[in-house]
């Protein structure tokens, strides 16, 4: 499910995130799907349950999960356009703009994203 690696120095809800992230964009976690509880995916990981509680609350935050008081966790259909978009979206200004500075043509970078967008991942 999730690897972790601790030589790594992202923290370890940050590796989390990205691998439930992950999952839940190649719908390895179909929508409203439920999601181990905290408790569940802290034994499973042998780490401690607060970690698992923070990456579940930034990715709520982000729309990528949604919990039901009661009910658990859940994958979301749709992210909600928010936090997460913008911040990628700065990123992705960065990339271009220094790709342009590499004389990366405009025409190169609008193929590139025309393909991902049909559902390839690379040129």
């Amino acid at each position: 499910m999730i690897q972790l690696d601790y030589r790594d120095a992202k923290p370890i809800y940050q590796q989390i995130k990205h691998g439930l992230r992950h999952l839940v964009m190649t719908h390895a976690i179909e929508p409203d799907e439920k999601l181990p509880s905290v408790r569940e995916l802290a034994a499973l990981l042998a780490i401690n349950p607060n970690t698992i509680q923070r990456a579940y609350r930034e990715l709520e935050d982000e729309g990528y999960l949604y919990t039901c008081q009661g009910k658990g966790t859940f994958a979301a259909h749709t992210p909600v356009a928010g936090k997460r978009q913008q911040e990628l979206m700065r990123q992705f200004d960065d990339v271009v703009a220094e790709l342009l500075f590499l004389s990366v043509s405009s025409q190169d970078l609008s193929s590139r994203i025309a393909l991902l967008s049909e559902g390839g991942n690379s040129l």
